[in-house]
């Protein structure tokens, strides 16, 4: 059984038409969901963890329709929006012992529980101190670890990494591979295509409320291309391709032939990449660090808390 099954799914803000009959289906790991912004990737997200209801089609999450079951949905996921939905006032223990003791778990074991999540996420010496004080990562760190206090089926993450620096980005990276590898089904929206590369076993990338590609990432590379040899001129600039298969016999004859006609030529490999898949099937640039907005959400959908 997949995990998440999406058929026809539509849905529609006044005339704005946000997703256009999409169908998705999603198995166990990690899926990240890629598209530009206003793709309707965080509408997505909000319809699968019953944040919002669609407009026509079916969507099933572990097996329960999210539109009539959302109770026992809720009772078996979480999700994490694209801004922290944590309290500046209280420490980081104090928002990890609110939240387990909201969810129903008694003290001990909420405090229990903290230190665990403090001590997986790297914020065990910041535990103590309030929210207010956190740097970015810090806050989206514990954003995360507040999410899995009750080791969710189904995680949902809307642009999980947005923002952050290097590092933290790295641990949140290395803490959703554990979660996959524990058998927690990672669904996240991004706008890294090399998050979606590095972290990905599919990716879907919407583009104006339609899918126009599914597939693991090598899939979607091969449908821009093989392997590139690029011929470079004294300044840096390409002034040739050559097309190869990538094996050592094909590269080898090019590069005996290259040799001959042009010895003072400077060579380099190209394969195609993430960002190239998204040119060739959006024709526009990839997103960046903008974050994806939708002005007809209320608040708590936009921030897409579900605890």
């Amino acid at each position: 059984m997949n995990t998440i099954e999406v058929r026809d799914l539509t849905k529609a803000y006044q005339k704005t038409v946000v997703l256009d009959g999409i169908s998705l289906q999603v198995g166990s790991g990690v899926h990240a969901l890629h598209g530009p912004n206003g793709a309707g990737k965080t509408t997505l997200i909000n319809i699968l963890s019953t944040l919002i209801q669609p407009d026509s089609g079916s969507v099933t999450v572990l097996g329960l329709d999210v539109t009539t079951n959302a109770r026992l949905v809720r009772a078996r996921i979480s999700a994490t929006g694209q801004f922290a939905t944590v309290d500046d006032l209280l420490t980081g223990t104090e928002n990890i012992i609110m939240m387990a003791r909201l969810l129903g778990m008694p003290a001990k074991s909420a405090s229990r529980r903290a230190n665990e999540l403090l001590n997986q996420f790297d914020l065990i010496s910041a535990g103590n101190k309030r929210v207010a004080t956190y740097s970015g990562g810090m806050r989206r760190r514990l954003d995360l670890a507040i999410s899995l206090i009750g080791v969710p089926e189904v995680l949902f993450l809307d642009e999980p990494t947005t923002g952050l620096d290097t590092g933290s980005r790295q641990t949140l990276w290395r803490e959703i591979r554990a979660l996959a590898a524990n058998g927690t089904t990672v669904f996240l929206t991004t706008q890294y295509l090399e998050e979606a590369d590095v972290l990905a076993d599919r990716i879907t990338v919407l583009d104006r409320g339609t899918i126009v590609a599914q597939g693991t990432p090598s899939e979607l590379k091969t449908r821009v291309g093989g392997t590139v040899v690029q011929v470079h001129d004294e300044a840096g600039n390409v002034v040739d391709e050559h097309t190869t298969d990538g094996t050592a016999s094909d590269l080898s004859r090019l590069l005996d032939d290259l040799a001959t006609r042009v010895p003072e030529a400077q060579i380099a490999l190209h394969r195609p990449t993430l960002d190239d898949v998204f040119v060739h099937l959006t024709g526009k640039p990839p997103p960046r660090e903008n974050v994806e907005t939708d002005s007809n959400l209320p608040a708590i959908e936009k921030s897409g808390a579900l605890r």
